[in-house]
């Protein structure tokens, strides 16, 4: 076979070739576009949209102000909806109102300048608009506007306490909570509510139903003891697109432990406070035909006069009518959610008092029309009880009161208040 040889000159003919390829491969690399700009040797704008351009970025404020929740928002929070807050600089004023009222919701600034909140929780199903004005270092004033809506209550839950945060109270007084729509989601609710005590007693909470939760130690507060509740239920949901909007803690005193034994039977009342007894009074509890329940309870409203009339309890006469309708019941305490009070008596004679049972159920002290006079034992008892205070009624020929009636869960036992917590 015939050997090819390449010649000196057909060589130097093909680096020709190569370098002007590689040549054209240089000069396609370095190709850059001119961006057709005015810009000088500093690579900056001239002319006059340079010089605006310039002058507008001296003039603009660092303050950058930030709005919760964003522009526009639904479904917003009503613990944090409308918190302002602000980075290179301090706020100077905000103002936010209640669109559809004018209402001007009230609020302040840090001692910092740097953040401002609500005074309060927010209304639900509530359109706000928050303004807010801030000054960087240099004096420079920067502005946001935002308007934003809160959580509808159709899709929200909220739940009413007792005690009022900073109350003191009896030894008996648990923490119950009534939620306005029904509670599926038990365990994550429950979870999201803390009840502590500076006594260090364990606290269990007890479901009495879908909308009810009762917390309380296995034994009475300690006396002198303060009892903390944390309620972090905001986003929490309760049952399917029902969400909690509450974030609050509060806290609230347990006084001198004072309990009342009522014995029917012997148609007196003994009070014991811290371990001893200082009064004893004559009553009158129900009679055999209404009598009055047995077992522990809570007073849980106090009232110095209140109307009782019989038909909302279910004592009527053929007529319809209350068997009883008394505008002016003094010195009146509530035990049950259905009508057992302790209260004053002025209709009855003297007598009645430590030797006969007249009433429709609940236990009168002797008293006088218009609750002016302190020397009454319907005054003093009234004076000296706390709301949280116990009754503990015996030898009465009813049945023992249901542990949801009222605040009276003391009536069962440690084990079976335990197995009605979720968590």
């Amino acid at each position: 076979m015939e050997k090819r040889v390449m010649t000196v000159g057909k060589r130097r003919k093909g680096m020709v070739a190569a370098a002007v390829l590689v040549s054209g491969v240089l000069t396609l690399t370095a190709c850059g576009g001119d961006d057709g700009g005015d810009s000088g040797k500093d690579g900056k704008k001239s002319g006059a949209q340079g010089e605006a351009d310039q002058a507008a970025a001296e003039q603009k404020s660092a303050a950058r102000i930030s709005i919760k929740p964003k522009d526009g928002a639904s479904s917003a929070s009503i613990n944090d909806g409308g918190e302002v807050s602000v980075k290179g600089g301090k706020l100077t004023d905000v103002t936010m109102v209640a669109e559809q009222s004018g209402s001007e919701v009230e609020g302040s600034i840090s001692k910092d300048g740097k953040s401002w909140t609500p005074a309060e929780a927010l209304e639900r199903a509530t359109k706000y608009e928050v303004k807010a004005v801030a000054k960087d270092g240099d004096g420079r004033e920067s502005h946001e506007t935002s308007s934003f809506t809160t959580v509808s209550p159709d899709n929200s839950f909220i739940g009413y306490f007792k005690p009022e945060e900073g109350k003191t109270v009896g030894v008996g007084m648990p923490v119950s909570i009534n939620f306005d729509k029904p509670v599926s989601n038990k365990k994550a609710v429950q979870s999201a509510i803390k009840v502590s005590s500076s006594s260090g007693q364990e606290v269990v909470g007890h479901w009495f139903d879908d909308s009810r939760l009762d917390f309380r130690p296995k034994d009475y507060w300690e006396a002198g003891s303060k009892v903390s509740v944390d309620l972090n239920l905001d986003g929490v949901e309760g049952s399917e697109g029902v969400t909690g909007v509450q974030d609050k803690e509060f806290s609230f005193n347990v006084g001198r432990s004072q309990v009342s034994t009522v014995d029917v039977k012997a148609k007196k009342m003994t009070i014991v406070r811290d371990g001893k007894t200082v009064k004893t009074f004559p009553i009158s509890a129900g009679t055999a035909e209404n009598p009055t329940y047995n077992g522990e309870m809570v007073i849980s409203e106090k009232y110095k006069e209140t109307r009782m009339n019989g038909a909302t309890v279910g004592f009527t006469d053929d007529d319809g009518e209350g068997e009883y309708d008394i505008p002016d019941v003094p010195h009146a305490m509530r035990l049950s959610t259905s009508g057992t009070f302790i209260h004053g008596n002025y209709w009855g004679a003297d007598s009645v008092f430590g030797s006969a049972n007249t009433s429709h159920g609940c236990i009168g002290l002797n008293d006088v029309k218009g609750a002016g006079d302190a020397k009454q034992d319907g005054a003093w008892y009234y004076k000296n009880t706390l709301v949280g205070d116990l009754v503990i009624v015996k030898n009465s020929p009813d049945k023992e009161i249901q542990p949801d009636n009222g605040l009276n869960g003391w009536n069962m036992s440690w084990a079976d208040w335990k197995a009605g917590s979720a968590v």
